[in-house]
This record gives structure tokens, sequence and C-alpha cells, in this order.
């Protein structure tokens, strides 16, 4: 979002005029195409680099804004939260060694990045979702301190009623409620972006729809969400998910959420696109603003400031975007599918061949639209951010591809076809294309890579903070590096720099795969349950998930001793034996605060609510192995 000076909706004589002011900017950018005013000639790419800041920890660090009082560069500009930033990559014509060059800027400005970020004590993690995220990184206080993201969280949670669903499934499950915006925040993209003229914009734009799902396939890494195996690009249903106004009325309508694919072939111009937007979705933002026809009057090319306001809160994942350069007005096509990392090289690869593809397959075709029905190309997208490389996908020939066999065998020859045809070097092609041949040939995907690590990590035994504590310290150490992501190895061992910092929130390791009974069950099975699954406490909960009490092991005894003595062997309810309204903490507790209630109270657990509903346990063995891990460690250096 590129305007400072917004404002909320909350006056209707504002909003009507801001959005009288949107229906002029389509009316002037239709007088630019109809009087050819806008650049032709030319073909431009570029990117907007988005990543993370994460502490000694691998854990978030809000400390945006202290870098951005450092910085220098006008490319560097802040994003929703304090624990995100983005950086502008200069545009580029997309000829010669444009490939190698923007590579090269990019390392540049994460260099340059990297050093702001260590005054600071942080560091630069490029992923599509940061696996050490917690939900307490979410609070609202750790929104960046502009006014248009705060007039964004307004105006969103507004029309969602004060809360935001969430619910994802894969190899696990998220069911997650948040009372802002800031779950967006978890997402890091890498954006390109690719000049067209309004004459072919329609063309190459319904290219750029049919190519999302491959492309994304090839490209996918953000496959966790709070340590839960969602979808191989989990970025696409948490974004959408995390801007959905929608009531249920409106899904039953078939109405479009404001993160959307699509829902038709763009038949002749980007007016279409602009129209859709602001007759589907109502303006939540307003900006000061000048008449475009004006300026068009004075031979000026307008900003059409209402209009990319709107647009900047629209989020299609293939987005038009209208710009200036030297004066003169150009469109461009923003692709927002491709996340961030898991390597520089990485996400060059995943640009040249989402480049070449755009301009190999609009050559070979002069309209693809009778060739597939919109259907499957916003099929085959959804199944490749569930799915990734094992997806299968719809294709122009009629087939039903393998997504990787489609892309080996039929896209990378065209997109070696597109760059070539734009006079890229060759070496840059070979180099870049490789990337993802091989990538794709191995399966071995960003994601990919995080779920291997996570699996093996497991496996040699570990606590699940541990593993995701590790991965983004192996992730980062391997982005420094500079070796695409297919050839870094496979963490298998917890990392020294992991165990010497541990935890300080309980969130961070509190057991959340809980084992719980209702109140009005039979105590036997809380017994049995202790001695199958080697617990010594049984959380208990009514069905709306909510505490109402805890059932230690000594109570257990206790009750087995007495039924002894007295030869009772009624089937008696679990409330006979637990203790009512027990002592709980919240996930954001800090680990000191936690021993200090155990203490106090002289208990060996404490059941972890958030919202009035049951979400974990700690318990005294938890805080023993930390200790243990901690006295290792400290034994080891003093030898």
């Amino acid at each position: 979002m590129g305007e400072h000076d917004i404002y909320d909706t909350s006056d209707p004589a504002t909003m009507r005029r801001f959005t009288r002011q949107i229906i002029n900017d389509i009316r002037a950018a239709e007088h630019m195409i109809q009087n050819e005013m806008f650049e032709t000639g030319i073909r431009r790419i570029g990117a907007e680099q988005e990543l993370f800041l994460v502490n000694e920890r691998w854990h978030p660090s809000p400390v945006a804004m202290e870098i951005l009082e450092a910085n220098t560069d006008p490319r560097l500009v802040s994003e929703l939260t304090r624990f995100n930033l983005e950086f502008n990559l200069d545009p580029l014509e997309f000829k010669g060694d444009c490939l190698s060059t923007l590579h090269s800027d990019i390392d540049d400005g994460l260099e340059y990045i990297r050093g702001l970020a260590r005054q600071v004590n942080a560091e630069v993690a490029l992923v599509g979702i940061l696996p050490t995220i917690h939900s307490s990184d979410l609070r609202i206080e750790n929104m960046a301190p502009m006014e248009r993201y705060h007039a964004l969280n307004d105006m969103i949670m507004e029309l969602m009623g004060g809360t935001a669903q969430y619910r994802i499934g894969g190899v696990d499950e998220l069911f997650y409620q948040h009372d802002n915006i800031m779950v967006e925040g978890c997402n890091s993209s890498f954006q390109t972006h690719f000049q067209v003229t309004p004459d072919e914009f329609a063309h190459y734009y319904n290219v750029a729809q049919l190519i999302a799902a491959p492309v994304l396939a090839a490209s996918t890494n953000s496959p966790t969400l709070f340590g839960k195996r969602l979808w191989r690009e989990t970025r696409i249903a948490l974004f959408q998910q995390a801007i959905d106004t929608r009531s249920s009325n409106l899904y039953l309508r078939d109405m479009s959420p404001r993160v959307h694919f699509g829902s038709e072939w763009v038949n002749s111009s980007v007016l279409e696109l602009y129209r859709e937007d602001l007759v589907r979705f109502r303006v939540i933002m307003t900006s000061d603003f000048d008449n475009p026809f004006d300026s068009l009057e004075n031979g000026i090319a307008p900003r059409l400031r209402a209009l990319q306001l709107h647009n900047g809160t629209v989020y299609r994942w293939n987005r038009a975007c209208y710009g200036i350069t030297n004066g003169k007005p150009h469109l461009r096509i923003e692709n927002r599918i491709l996340p961030s990392g898991p390597s520089v090289i990485d996400e060059v690869a995943n640009s040249a061949f989402w480049f070449g593809l755009e301009d190999g397959l609009a050559n070979r075709h002069e309209d693809i639209r009778p060739l597939l029905v919109f259907d499957d190309v916003r099929s085959n997208f959804i199944a490749a951010a569930r799915e990734g490389l094992s997806a299968e996908v719809n294709w122009i020939d009629g087939k039903m591809w393998p997504v990787a066999e489609l892309i080996r065998t039929e896209l990378l020859p065209i997109a070696r076809e597109g760059l070539e045809r734009n006079n890229i070097d060759e070496s840059d092609i070979d180099r870049y294309l490789s990337v993802i041949d091989e990538r794709v040939a191995s399966r071995m995907t960003g994601s990919q890579w995080q779920l291997a690590s996570l699996s093996k990590m497991k496996t040699a035994g570990s606590s699940r903070s541990q593993r995701l504590d590790t991965l983004v310290s192996k992730m980062v150490a391997f982005q420094k590096e500079g070796k695409a992501g297919h050839l870094w190895d496979i963490a298998d061992t917890i990392d020294e720099s992991v165990s010497k910092a541990p935890g300080l929130r309980v969130e961070h390791y509190m057991s959340t795969d809980l084992y719980t009974v209702h109140e009005d069950e039979l105590i036997e099975l809380v017994a049995v349950l202790m001695d199958w699954k080697n617990i010594r406490h049984v959380l208990i909960e009514n069905k709306d998930h909510s505490l109402v009490g805890i059932v230690t092991h000594r109570a257990i005894l206790r009750y087995l001793a007495a039924s002894k003595t007295s030869g009772s062997d009624k089937d008696e309810p679990v409330s006979d034996v637990m203790t009512v309204d027990p002592i709980f903490i919240s996930p954001e507790t800090s680990t000191r605060q936690a021993i200090s209630l155990m203490r106090e109270h002289k208990v060996g657990a404490l059941p972890v609510v958030r919202d009035g509903q049951l979400v974990g346990i700690v318990t005294e063995t938890d805080f023993s192995r930390m200790a243990s891990r901690m006295l290792d460690e400290s034994l080891g250096q003093d030898q």
C-alpha cells in the first residue's frame, strides 16, 4: 500500500465523494487507453522483496521501525507488522542480463538490510510463513504505527463483526480466531511485475491466470502455521481468510472474498478488472485526491490515486497495476502468488520461469480462453496451493497432467522460448531454469525441505518448539550461503543456538496434543488413560472446550485405594475426584511466571487457556527437561 494519508469511511459523505473519484479515475484510464497515451515499445520487469525480521531465538523481532529510522534507502519501506519489511527493486528492461542483475540487486538490498538489522540484534529470514510465529506475536501492538494499517484493520474487523475465523486443513488442522488483521503479517511474498501494453493486457493477464498453478506448485515455501502442517502453500488460504469480510449469507450468494483468484477470463481490457473491483467490493478507505482530467488537460499523466488506493484493498493473486515512468503511464501485471525464499536464486528462478511462460505461452497461443474453462484454471490454482508438486491439473491440451511432469515436459521449454524471444542472456536462462528443473525433479521445494526437516528432527527426539526454532536457524544460515533450496541438507539435529535459548513464553513449549475427558465420564476412564498414555494429569473440559477441572494421578490413587477399602464398585463420574476451577495460565505467560505459580500453589501442571478455551498444558516434566538440557550445555562448555 503506497498511500500514507488515508482515512476510513466512517463518514458516508466522504465515502461517496471518494467513490465518485474512483469512477472518474476509471474514466480517465479509459480515456488514456482510447487516446493511446500508455507507454508501448518497451517491456520492463520488477519485483518486491518481503521479509521477516527474527531475533537471536529465531522468533519474530518487532524492530522494523528502528531499522527504518536508520535507513537511507527509499526503496526499503514498512509492512503491516513491526517484524516485516519490504524492499522494492528498481525496474529493469526485460532483455540481456536483467535476471542476473535482478539477482545482484536483491543480494545487495538484503546485505544492506542485514547490516541495519544487526544493529538491533536481528536477522533477516526469507520464507512464505515464518515457522516460529506465535499467536502472541499478532497482537495489535506489533502493527506498524501507520495510519493506513490501523484504518484498514478497523474497517476490515468491523465488516467481519470483530472476529476473524480461520479454518485450514492439511496433515494437521487449524481452527483459530483472532481479533485483528495481523494474521496477514504471517505472510511474506516475492512479488513480480511484468509490463504490458493496454492492447495486450487481456491476453497476457489470462496467461498469467493459466500459469499460476504450475508456477506456484514449483515454488511452494509455506507449509506450516503455528507448528501445524497445512497446505504446501498455506499463504494462499491464510491470506484469503485474513481479509475475508463475507458473512455466511454472502457465501451463499457466491460473493468473492477480497483476496481472490478471479471468476472469469478477461475479455478485452484492464478496465474490466477495475470496474469489477469497484462494484463488487465496498470502499473501505479514502484519501485526498486530484481530478485526473485536470492533469490530462495540462498534458500530465494523472496519478489515479483513488483507483490505486481502492485497488490496493482488493487482493487479486494476479493484480492489474497502473504506474508512471518518466512521465509516461504504463500497465503491469503483478504476480502475488510467489512466496519469499527459500533463497535469492530460488526467487529469481521462480521469476524467470514466470516471465518466460508469460511471454512464451502468449506468443504460442493467440487466445487461450477457448482452450480451458476458467473454473478449471481456478481449481488448478487451489490444487497447487494444497498439494504442491503432487497436484494434478487440467491443461489446455485437454489432458489431466501431474503438475511436475507438465512443468518438466511442456512448460520449461516454453519458458525458455519466451526468455530467448526477449534476448535474455543464454547463461542466465540456463542458470535459472535449471534451478526449476532440478527442484521439480527432486521434488525438493522449500515446503518439502521444511516438512522433511521437521519429520527428521521429530524422529531424533525433540520438542516442537526446538524443531521450529532449528528450522529457521538453518534456513537463515543457508540463505546467507546463497545455495538453491533443493541443495540444502535436511535439518536432522537440533541447532546448538536453539538449545542455548529456551523459549521465554509458555506457548513455545506447551503440549497441545491433549487427552481430555468430560466431568460426567467414568473415573476408570481417566485411570486407564493415565496408564496407557503414561501421563500424570488429565484435563476436564465441557462441551464448549472450556476448562472445568483437572485430575492428578494422586487423586486417582486415593480414589482407587478408597474403593478397594470400601469394596465399592460404582460407576462414579470424574467430577467426584477432579480439582474444580484449577489454576491456569495463558500461552503468553512467561516461563518464570509459570514456575512461580507451580511453586506457590504446589501443583505439577498448569492448563493453558486462551479466550476461555483450553489450548494446552505445561507440566513440571517440561521444566525438568529444559533445566536438564541447559545443564548439559553448561557442562559441555566447561569441558
